[in-house]
């Protein structure tokens, strides 16, 4: 099994604005490195505090230069709201300039706020990424495109820029729709999952929903890889859980409106702390996510692995601009003091996932 870092990069309350986030942020995928994480994400959304990173690609491209090993990857790359041509070769940019450290991760989008203002239809999201996904892989394994479809047609063009890895980076996809599994069956595609500040509950739901999806194109899931990814904070108190809860909820409720076509924005344009109805308490949140004493984190994560065998297991430590001291504490004893704890609940964590993670690779 993998470890990744995800970085929302949410705008807050940090002392030094958006400067701050950037700086925390890579303070923070330096320490993953030096923990021997194997995947650095990088967050999409636009237009609001929810992140602070409209272009994951960019962050990619930014980290190649002050990272030697870890893997870097946009967390995703909302296809839809893109112009399939310059993604490709963007692609290939950070590839190289990463040396070969890329890894493609891809999702269909969801927030109508975003689409709204790309002038995209939410609902043609599905089919206009799997045209963008035709012409992105014609432009990187062929070296040629050209394209006549419903969404974008494209005349005959060349590709002199390539990726560095061959034919192409690990594809990671945020979609369980049962057309996107298919499509790339061929290149052996890890689903990845998050159920963010929702937790377990909602993750576990969602891991149902991709299990139906797989065997309605006839595949076995227990056969296929999984990342999923979770909101990590390792506390001293159960006061301590429900601040991270608090920060938890709103990163929650910016999720909730920006599902909506306005948003109620305050004088410095950010997302106003709102409840709306059927929003989770602060007990709620800190319980279904993975927070607690490291026993209490151990224990949700080893619950997870049981249930789920990921290949890959993400941890977003830095969520609702979580300060750099505390989500930075987090992730050293994560790896010091809950590891050992769930390896000896269910073994080395190199080999959950294993064989899942072996046939993607010889897909």
């Amino acid at each position: 099994m993998q470890l990744g870092l995800f970085n929302l990069m949410t705008l807050r309350d940090h002392p030094d604005g958006a400067l701050g986030v950037m700086r925390d942020t890579r303070k923070m995928v330096e320490t993953a490195e030096e923990l021997d994480f194997d995947i650095a994400w990088f967050a999409e959304h636009h237009f609001a505090n929810y992140s602070s990173s409209p272009s994951p690609l960019m962050m990619c491209s930014y980290a190649a230069g002050w990272t030697k090993k870890i893997k870097l990857g946009p967390g995703v790359i909302v296809l839809p709201l893109y112009n399939p041509l310059r993604v490709a070769q963007e692609i290939a940019v950070a590839d190289t300039q990463s040396g070969g450290r890329l890894v493609i991760g891809m999702g269909t989008g969801y927030q109508q706020y975003e689409f709204d203002r790309y002038s995209v239809v939410l609902d043609d999201k599905v089919d206009i990424f799997l045209e963008y996904w035709d012409i992105i892989e014609q432009a990187l394994v062929n070296g040629t495109v050209e394209y006549n479809g419903k969404f974008i047609s494209v005349p005959k063009t060349s590709f002199a820029i390539k990726t560095e890895q061959k034919p192409l980076p690990s594809i990671f996809v945020t979609s369980s729709h049962p057309k996107l599994l298919s499509r790339f069956k061929k290149w052996g595609a890890t689903p990845f999952i998050a159920a963010s500040t929702l937790g377990s509950p909602a993750l576990y739901k969602m891991g149902d929903g991709l299990n139906k999806a797989w065997e309605s194109i006839g595949d076995d899931p227990a056969t296929k890889p999984l990342a999923i990814m979770q909101y990590v904070n390792i506390t001293d108190s159960r006061a301590e859980a429900l601040e991270a809860g608090e920060r938890a909820r709103y990163v929650g409720r910016m999720a909730h409106f920006l599902r909506q076509p306005e948003l109620p924005l305050d004088q410095a344009g950010f997302i106003r702390n709102e409840p709306y109805p059927g929003e989770f308490t602060l007990e709620q949140y800190a319980d279904n996510m993975v927070v607690g004493d490291p026993h209490t984190v151990a224990e949700k994560i080893v619950d997870n692995i049981k249930r789920l065998n990921p290949s890959n297991y993400t941890c977003n430590f830095s969520f609702g601009c979580m300060p750099l001291e505390r989500a930075q504490k987090s992730i050293y004893r994560f790896k010091k003091e809950v590891l050992p704890l769930v390896e000896q609940a269910v073994g080395p964590i190199a080999n959950i996932g294993a064989q899942e993670i072996a046939q993607r690779k010889a897909g």
